[in-house]
């Protein structure tokens, strides 16, 4: 005789709530383990020297083995420089494409807002890792390649929107200018943000602080403020 019901409960209560759960608790696992491998391998290497720290350093230290080190990043300056920051789904990158408003940095910053709104970031963690980069022209070098990739793929997302509401180089010569001026003022709500994060002058979540500091931009400027999500 089966010992649960027809819900899947045992004897003594409800049993496991579903595939749902389960994906739930491996994603969970999944980003503790990642951030045990980030934190040993800038640790190591603040400690060490880049140079100095290997692969089997960092699995000893976080206790993995090589292999599910390799499961997370491909090489060992993935583990110093971290994953990918939260990035905006499909969804939202054809929603921002074919925005109709005019204020397409506020509605840039919007996109990414609504990417990390529900991102924790470890503070401690990233400022480590920021004093790790600077000090370390390797490790700037891959950080300076993955942010200007990031910005490419930027730039041409603010280019087809600017074709979708019919504007063309043709009409405008320097439209891939102001695409990349659009992207460099987003870049710098960016920092600025992330100064503040860092300096624990704001107690908002971030996506409240892109808020915050678009709106100083936009102050500025004298454009108005999009109302947060």
């Amino acid at each position: 005789m089966s010992s649960t019901g027809p819900s899947g409960a045992g004897p003594n209560g409800p049993g496991p709530a579903g595939p749902a759960a389960d994906l739930g608790l491996r994603a969970r696992k999944r980003a503790a383990t990642q951030s045990a491998l980030e934190r040993a391998a800038i640790s190591l290497a603040l400690e060490h020297g880049y140079d100095r720290v290997t692969v089997d350093m960092i699995c000893e230290a976080a206790v993995v083995s090589p292999r599910t080190f390799f499961n997370y990043f491909g090489t060992k300056d993935g583990a110093f420089l971290g994953g990918a920051p939260p990035q905006p789904t499909d969804a939202e990158h054809q929603a921002f494409v074919h925005g109709t408003g005019r204020d397409v940095l506020g509605d840039l910053v919007e996109m990414i807002a609504a990417a990390v709104a529900d991102h924790s970031p470890d503070t401690e963690l990233l400022r480590s890792r920021r004093v790790l980069i600077e000090r370390t022209p390797e490790l700037l070098t891959g950080e300076t390649s993955r942010i200007a990739e990031l910005e490419e793929h930027l730039v041409q997302l603010v280019l087809d929107r600017f074709h979708v509401q019919g504007r063309t180089e043709t009409g405008t010569p320097d439209l891939a200018d102001e695409a990349r001026m659009v992207v460099a003022l987003a870049g710098s709500v960016m920092r600025y943000s992330m100064q503040k994060w860092f300096s624990g002058g704001f107690t908002g979540s971030p996506g409240e602080l892109l808020h915050h500091s678009l709106a100083l931009v936009q102050r500025l400027t004298g454009t108005a403020v999009p109302a947060p999500r």
